[in-house]
């Protein structure tokens, strides 16, 4: 089905305006009420550095919990109506889940630690067999993003997404294949054979985590496949997102969601992103240029070395890391028409005025049972 081409600019609309995105005009007194609020953001900014650093060093599961504040619940003017989770699970069918690995705190000893990484999980339809109506797209940068191929020579995605660090792609690549097999996620006595091409992201945790030590196992994969499921999502310091930072304080793991009008479908959009980049300058919330307001507050520190002395300073000049975005909606769009809103996104990031190093997005529409319908008769006339 051919969606309107006024859908389609909505559908846009609403992916700039996920919940880290910022606004970028304001009427004067809107911009001047929210400008008031800088001295309280500098606040909960420290309060939630500190409580973060803590975290890490003290309370591992701490991270774990499920009651963080989120930014709307501190009062700052997002556009879009959000659905129930304000989550990428707003998206029926949809499913993530996270394996987090914390331990030891102090200098790095390879091999031992510190350890802060993981695996997140997305799975498109569940735990069994969804093919979707995907595509892909990469802003600049060199990351690594498995089974892309397929998704571009096919236009369906088949397998969960799964996002890691960057020296654990192959491992977590692999367990997903082992998992698929042990779970029987392919009905391999209907088919009669399967293959797969999991899709498995990353960004690169280095300054926070021993990743030259491997930590990641296959079992970790498992395991966040295995918790996967629908509902809240854990945000922050969890799976994938452990060991990353974005705009010099702690990042990680994001979601939203947004319903469109319904005179435009009441269709659902939802993101997840794990964001892994930034300098401090740039950060920006709701068209308010907060970074430059905190550039005096708790600065940025990398091996004991000050701030503007890194590339992940101040500099507002600096391209600076990577983030993965996953969309998902139940729009009925075709992977071309996926493909074009892919690329919009990078323009999303851009109102945050970041200036990013790599930006791999993947874009899947959740309408399976009729694609799964369809891939069965294919199959059967071949």
């Amino acid at each position: 089905m051919i969606v309107r081409l006024q859908q389609m600019l909505l559908m846009n609309k609403v992916i700039s305006h996920i919940e880290m995105s910022s606004k970028s005009k304001f009427n004067s007194m809107r911009y001047s009420s929210v400008f008031l609020k800088i001295t309280s953001v500098k606040k909960i900014f420290m309060h939630h550095h500190f409580l973060l650093k803590f975290s890490l060093a003290a309370f591992p599961l701490f991270s774990m919990a499920q009651d963080k504040t989120r930014a709307r619940d501190l009062g700052i003017p997002f556009e879009g109506t959000p659905g129930k989770w304000n989550a990428i699970t707003d998206v029926a069918g949809v499913e993530v889940g996270h394996r987090t690995l914390i331990e030891g705190s102090g200098p790095l000893v390879k091999g031992k630690g510190p350890v802060r990484t993981g695996v997140t999980a997305i799975l498109p339809g569940g735990k069994k067999f969804t093919p979707v109506f995907a595509n892909w797209h990469m802003l600049n940068g060199n990351g690594d993003m498995t089974g892309t191929h397929w998704i571009t020579e096919s236009g369906f995605l088949e397998t969960p997404i799964l996002i890691t660090n960057t020296s654990s792609v192959g491992t977590v690549r692999d367990a997903a294949q082992e998992w698929m097999d042990k779970h029987h996620y392919y009905n391999a006595d209907e088919d009669g054979f399967w293959y797969s091409y999991p899709l498995v992201a990353e960004t690169w945790d280095g300054i926070l985590n021993d990743i030259n030590s491997f930590h990641v196992k296959k079992e970790d994969a498992w395991a966040a496949l295995d918790s996967a499921a629908s509902g809240p999502v854990m945000e922050g310091n969890a799976g994938g997102g452990t060991g990353m930072i974005c705009h010099g304080f702690k990042g990680g793991i994001g979601t939203a969601s947004r319903v469109v009008d319904k005179k435009y479908g009441g269709y659902t959009i939802g993101v997840l992103v794990q964001a892994n980049y930034g300098s401090r300058s740039q950060l920006t919330i709701a068209g308010v240029p907060v970074g430059k307001e905190l550039l005096d507050t708790l600065p940025l520190q990398i091996k004991s070395q000050a701030s503007t002395k890194v590339k992940m300073g101040n500099d507002i000049n600096n391209e600076t890391g990577s983030i993965i975005v996953i969309v998902a909606t139940d729009a009925p769009l075709l992977p071309h028409q996926l493909k074009r809103i892919a690329q919009r996104v990078s323009l999303g990031i851009g109102k945050w005025a970041a200036l990013v190093a790599m930006v791999p997005v993947i874009f899947f529409l959740h309408f399976p049972r009729r694609i799964k319908m369809h891939l069965t008769e294919t199959r059967k006339k071949l």
